[in-house]
């Protein structure tokens, strides 16, 4: 291949991840400081270390080779879902990780990716017809598989991120719009079924309204899927303790009113809330937080990262951090729209999707906007696997775009 042929570096890409990257070691770093917890800092390191590298192959490898061997990828990924299940080490009540000597590795976190490699191959794949019922059967199942191996560890919030990628993909891939939200309102008010009646009617009506809205008048079916879905939502909130553990029923309860028990499951949102408000517009510091370097918030370089950054950094820093998230996120979609491949197209529709549920479910917890259901802030959080599998999904957003006049499958 030729220079001529190439793409240059795409900077908006590796700037913003590695301007990510930097704020989770910061963050990392004084959320650990001297709570004997240093380790972790190094451990985050040696990742990114390994993830460079892992970056660097990516980068220089054969374009087609991501896509020829996606299904390979994606059998790779359920078996470690499989053998995390079988082999995994228990922490916190989930069996997410396996231990390798001197790291954890928590295999859903690539499987992730894995995962919306495949589905965009098969979507992409000229023999498939998305509005034929056995086609979108199989594209459902691609992901819903490994989300169900994953609740079974049981992990909900990464259950939820798995399934966040598909109504994008299979939209793009040329599925009816209007038949995919007439088809998610059942679940949505099931969903729902979890919170108050007052959420439950609420939501109903917004969606009966939107679908009256798209056709401009009321079909009988819309009624009925809406009654239906209502129906559902009333039964799940009846039932709601005998379907959910105590301990998810307890978040619930605690996101709707932390003061129901704030020295038990509401003290992470309710000290996370102290130190975001209390960071101000340039915030307290470096190694200067209250909250975080007197550990209000416990094993706070997690899911509860973002407080760190806003009381040291405050509405400066914060700003900042979702600055670069939010270049990364626009980047994956310029790209969408300035490749023309089906394959490239699909996945960093998915890999959007997933990087923006992320954002938002994690900084949403953080100021009580969402119920805590642990997942991580890409690239930011501690976790090893989670960085691996996010810097390979850049180095390939860097791959494509360096190929970008010869990609064609």
């Amino acid at each position: 291949m030729s220079m001529e042929q190439q793409g240059k570096l795409d900077l908006w890409l590796l700037g913003s991840m590695t301007g990510l990257i930097v704020f989770g070691l910061m963050a990392i770093y004084s959320a650990t400081n001297g709570a004997g917890e240093t380790v972790l800092f190094y451990r985050q390191l040696a990742w990114g270390c390994i993830g460079a590298v892992v970056m660097l192959f990516v980068y220089f490898n054969d374009y087609r080779f991501i896509r020829d061997n996606s299904y390979i990828f994606y059998v790779i990924g359920v078996i470690l879902l499989v053998a995390v299940l079988v082999f995994g080490k228990k922490i916190a009540g989930q069996t997410s990780w396996v231990r390798i000597g001197f790291f954890s590795f928590q295999p859903s976190e690539i499987a992730k990716m894995t995962t919306i490699l495949a589905l965009a191959r098969f979507l992409s794949d000229d023999e498939t017809d998305i509005r034929s019922i056995p086609h979108l059967a199989i594209a459902l199942a691609i992901p819903i598989f490994p989300a169900m191996l994953v609740m079974l560890q049981p992990d909900m919030g990464t259950t939820l991120t798995f399934l966040s990628f598909i109504a994008p993909m299979i939209i793009m891939a040329g599925f009816n719009f209007y038949l995919l939200l007439l088809l998610a309102i059942p679940v949505m008010l099931m969903l729902s079924g979890f919170f108050n009646l007052f959420f439950i009617f609420g939501l109903a009506l917004l969606l009966f309204v939107l679908l009256v809205y798209m056709k401009k008048k009321v079909h009988f079916h819309q009624f009925a899927v809406t009654s239906a879905g209502l129906a559902v939502a009333l039964l799940t909130h009846r039932f709601a303790a005998e379907i959910l553990k105590p301990h998810q029923m307890k978040r619930i309860q605690t996101f709707l009113d932390p003061m129901s028990d704030p020295q038990g499951a509401g003290y992470n949102a309710l000290q996370a809330k102290i130190a975001i408000s209390s960071g101000g517009l340039f915030g307290k510091g470096f190694l200067e937080g209250t909250q975080t370097q007197l550990r209000f918030i416990p094993a706070q370089w997690t899911d509860f990262i973002f407080c760190v950054i806003a009381e040291e950094l405050g509405f400066i820093g914060s700003a900042l951090l979702t600055g670069f998230f939010l270049v990364l996120i626009l980047r994956f979609i310029s790209i969408v729209f300035s490749i023309k491949n089906r394959f490239v197209e699909l996945t960093f529709a998915g890999y959007a999707a997933l990087l923006m549920v992320h954002v938002v479910i994690n900084i949403g917890m953080t100021l009580g906007l969402i119920p805590v259901i642990g997942v991580p802030l890409p690239f930011v959080s501690y976790g090893g696997s989670s960085l691996l599998g996010n810097m390979i999904m850049v180095a390939l957003g860097l791959n494509f775009v360096r190929n970008r006049r010869n990609i064609g499958y």
